[in-house]
């Protein structure tokens, strides 16, 4: 059982930092909703905002001027938040996998395999909070954004909601939850 738990833990960890990962990456984190006419995809990201021609599907990506320029809030903050989820989940799949039962490294010493599943638990469980903190931050963001357009009554044609990216963070904060659940408290 220990085994099968271990590998299952390992395959929703690498799962939910590829998702974390291309959450981090990708440019959708904000997408258009009230475009009527469709002319145009528009999406926001961390990194970059980019705008797709639904004509004839040429996209367009404008950079941010630079990364330590300033930049509202919502972005500096999730950006923080989601790279170092990233970078503990990453740790936390190393140290895993070298804590598996399956690995023959550390084999002579159960105890210290025992340690390296929790250990990886462990900064699977930070990875995860921040992670979350990050996505669920910039989402709540974007909402009050829009609610205070339209308590002000002020239309500009255009407004966003979270996308793809958003929640693809989400559900990689959630599944590296899981996993560190799974790690800590299951693992016996």
């Amino acid at each position: 059982m220990s085994a099968a738990l271990q590998v299952t833990a390992f395959g929703l960890a690498l799962l939910s930092t590829l998702f974390l990962l291309l959450a981090t990456c990708t440019d959708c984190w904000m997408v258009n909703a009230d475009d009527s006419l469709e002319v145009s995809h528009k999406c926001r990201g961390l990194w970059r905002e980019c705008v797709t021609n639904m004509q004839d599907g040429v996209r367009t990506c404008d950079q941010y001027d630079s990364i330590l320029a300033d930049h509202p809030v919502k972005i500096v903050v999730t950006r923080t938040l989601m790279i170092t989820a990233d970078l503990l989940a990453g740790l936390a799949l190393a140290t895993l996998i070298l804590g598996l039962d399956c690995i023959t490294f550390f084999k002579e010493d159960p105890r210290v395999k025992l340690k390296m599943c929790y250990g990886a638990g462990a900064m699977l469980g930070a990875g995860s909070i921040l992670g979350l903190t990050g996505s669920v931050w910039y989402a709540v963001d974007v909402y009050v954004e829009r609610a205070m357009l339209v308590s002000h009554n002020v239309f500009l044609g255009v407004h966003y909601d979270f996308g793809w990216s958003c929640w693809l963070g989400m559900a990689g904060s959630t599944g590296c939850f899981v996993a560190s659940v799974l790690l800590t408290c299951c693992l016996h």
